[in-house]
């Protein structure tokens, strides 16, 4: 089926291209004739190689809402149907709400709204909310360690100078290196405490370095696979911040049981993070088909000293969570047996806070 041109701006259609309602045209056979940009972005699709495929296979509709669908040609009367659950093309399940009117006895225009993207909303607020409290948390707790850890790597070194056996210094370099060493988790704990060095950099190029160290990792059995949208322009950012946030997702999916990594970009227009709406975004997907993260895991695996793994030391994702949010991102995950997606989201333009 040919692709018809987007209307031109002085066209009345040209309003369905400007819409955050996802807007969908179908023939009788179900086909797709029409879908706007914010149904692309919904359903993770590309007008271009989609039109002219069934809808209902695209999205995984299920048999009630073809049979629904059909009624409408045939009764001709408009209906909606809520809280549906379609997939994207990826396999992202989401649910929506559907709107459907028929158009001319032949055609069906359906009007969708993501449900759950205000849950979604109200998720990242919490978590955004999370993430600054767990901070002014640890720098408190730092200050009440650090002090006395200095004190005590302190009066550690005067009592080895007035020891004159080798054997007791020993005891004395013992508490010295213990000192040095929760000194150190602290600081790990509490992250990166740089002001980000932002110039203009290619994300592609980043995560190509990062697919690079972990291959030389060499983790046993482990493919990483790439997906890259070109169109994705570049942004400012600080890259050294941004591949250890990304490696510490790599890392954490090799490391899970995984044997097959995937790396994929898209734009994403039209986003919200927090209280700030972007026009456009850049969309990291860390895909892995390792054994998932465990249901009671999943409200604080961003947590510091949370792990699911034996020998882990819980700072990965908060530490990655922490230099996304310098660059006024925010890291989301789905999880289950088979499929965990851990989403990096980069702001690349702000319409307004």
């Amino acid at each position: 089926m040919p692709l018809s041109p987007r209307p031109r701006p002085d066209h009345p259609a040209w309003l369905l291209e400007t819409l955050s309602t996802a807007v969908v045209l179908l023939d009788e056979e179900l086909r797709l004739l029409y879908l706007n940009p914010a149904a692309e972005d919904l359903f993770e699709i590309s007008r271009r190689r989609v039109v002219g495929e069934s809808w209902p296979k695209l999205v995984q509709a299920g048999d009630a809402l073809v049979k629904l669908l059909r009624q409408g040609l045939e009764r001709g009367h408009p209906f909606t149907d809520r809280e549906l659950e379609l997939h994207t093309a990826n396999g992202q399940r989401i649910t929506v709400d559907c709107s459907v009117t028929v158009v001319d006895g032949r055609r069906l225009v359906l009007e969708i709204s993501q449900v759950d993207r205000h849950l979604r909303i109200a998720q990242e607020e919490q978590l955004l909310a999370q993430q600054s409290a767990g901070r002014e948390l640890l720098r408190g707790m730092a200050h009440e360690i650090k002090n006395p850890l200095g004190g005590l790597r302190g009066a550690a070194q005067l009592l080895e100078a007035e020891l004159q056996q080798d054997e007791l210094k020993e005891y004395t370099q013992v508490i010295v290196s213990e000192a040095d060493r929760l000194r150190k988790l602290v600081d790990r704990m509490l992250g990166p405490n740089t002001v980000p060095d932002k110039k203009v950099v290619n994300i592609h190029e980043i995560l190509e370095h990062v697919r690079s160290l972990v291959d030389a990792e060499a983790y046993p059995g482990v493919t990483i696979e790439r997906e890259y949208d070109p169109s994705i322009p570049e942004l400012s950012a600080d890259a050294g911040l941004l591949v250890q946030a990304v490696l510490n997702l790599v890392r954490n999916a090799a490391q899970s049981g995984a044997d097959r990594i995937l790396l994929r970009t898209r734009a994403q227009r039209q986003l919200t993070i927090g209280h700030n709406s972007y026009r456009l975004a850049a969309r990291i997907d860390v895909v892995d088909n390792g054994p998932g993260v465990p249901d009671d895991m999943q409200e604080k695996i961003f947590y510091p000293m949370v792990s699911g793994r034996a020998g882990g030391s819980g700072l990965g994702l908060s530490i990655a969570q922490s230099l996304v949010n310098q660059h006024q991102g925010i890291i989301e995950f789905s999880s289950e047996p088979g499929r965990t997606v851990f989403t990096i989201l980069l702001p690349l333009e702000v319409t307004h806070e």
